[in-house]
């Protein structure tokens, strides 16, 4: 493989059926000549490196994502590397993977890389900064969905005030989400009735049973859980606002701006405008160029086989690829972009 400089990538064997070269000697009648015939043999191939991209919850939107890499880059039998699949706690916890090496890719919101990268905002980064990374291309949008009971009549994020509302789980990339949305509105959360920082399954239990008032969930459209609430026809979709997606785009450059298309959820007439976080695909730094540049090229190749993974990845195109990438880019990656005419 080109660029042999690059260290400290997994390089784990793939085992592979060997076929042994035969060899038949034949004696002749004088003792002096011995000839030897040798069969045509198959050479085995190059053994095919393993290399590790870490995912998510395997009943969440990431695992199927990174097993789409995977068959592709299985199925392209010019590569010399396999991608293994791993499950985890989320974006998070990937950025650790690829921090302590145990990853070589991964899948996280570049809300979450950005913070990485630079140190802040969450705990876990916080002084921290995790240099190592690199990004490869975005995926995804996972678009801010504030769901609201309509008794409560929260019609703008403004009608918030004074109300019940969970965040998303404690420490999560949702958590801050949810926050930014509200200061970009000029809420606090002491403006808040009550403020809840706990798990989605939970937070949508409680809002379906009356208990809080909305939830802020950042996730991909379509989400089960959510189109699960809003079939009661008791819940409500919010949108963040013109003025509010502006003010959030000019303090969070990783931001974009998603429509929710009518109808994507039950009782839903009409688009909603919302925030999105990007997800992408991130590589650690010291990953081969000519890996990183393979890897890009094979999905690009398989548009359609990667498209079909996951309705959330029908829409992954060329031209998106860049769309909120909060890291800079993998050389093999950049190479690979520049080749095709698109620029950051």
């Amino acid at each position: 493989m080109a660029n042999p400089g690059r260290r400290g990538y997994h390089e784990r064997v793939a085992p592979r059926a060997v076929v042994v070269r035969s060899v038949l000697a034949l004696g002749i009648a004088a003792a002096a000549l011995i000839s030897t015939v040798t069969f045509p043999s198959v050479l085995s191939a190059q053994p095919r490196r393993s290399i590790i991209m870490a995912s998510g919850a395997v009943d969440g939107t990431y695992y199927p994502i990174a097993g789409a890499i995977s068959r592709i880059t299985s199925d392209a039998r010019d590569l010399n590397f396999l991608v293994a699949v791993e499950s985890s706690a989320g974006s998070i916890a990937n950025v650790q993977l690829l921090k302590s090496g145990e990853a070589d890719f991964a899948l996280l919101q570049n809300d979450i890389a950005y913070y990485a990268f630079n140190g802040i905002t969450l705990d876990a980064f916080a002084g921290k900064p995790v240099k190592n990374m690199t990004g490869v291309f975005s995926v995804y949008p996972e678009v801010v969905h504030v769901v609201a009971r309509r008794a409560a009549d929260v019609r703008s994020i403004r009608d918030l005030k004074g109300k019940r509302v969970v965040l998303g789980a404690p420490g999560s990339g949702a958590e801050q989400n949810a926050l930014q949305v509200l200061k970009a509105h000029g809420i606090r959360e002491t403006d808040l009735r009550t403020v809840q920082s706990i798990a989605r399954t939970v937070a949508f239990d409680q809002l379906k049973a009356g208990v809080v008032d909305a939830v802020f969930a950042s996730t991909a459209l379509g989400s089960p859980l959510i189109a699960d609430a809003m079939a009661s026809g008791k819940l409500t979709l919010v949108g963040i606002g013109e003025s509010g997606g502006d003010a959030l785009r000019r303090s969070h450059p990783f931001y974009t701006i998603e429509k929710i298309p009518a109808n994507t959820y039950s009782g839903q007439e009409h688009d909603i405008a919302s925030a999105g976080v990007m997800a992408i695909l991130v590589a650690r730094s010291s990953t081969p160029d000519d890996l990183v540049y393979s890897l890009t090229k094979a999905v690009f190749d398989n548009l359609l086989q990667f498209q079909s993974a996951h309705p959330a990845a029908r829409h992954f195109t060329l031209h998106t690829a860049l769309s909120g990438m909060a890291l800079p880019l993998h050389p093999g990656a950049e190479r690979y972009f520049q080749q095709n005419g698109i620029a950051r």
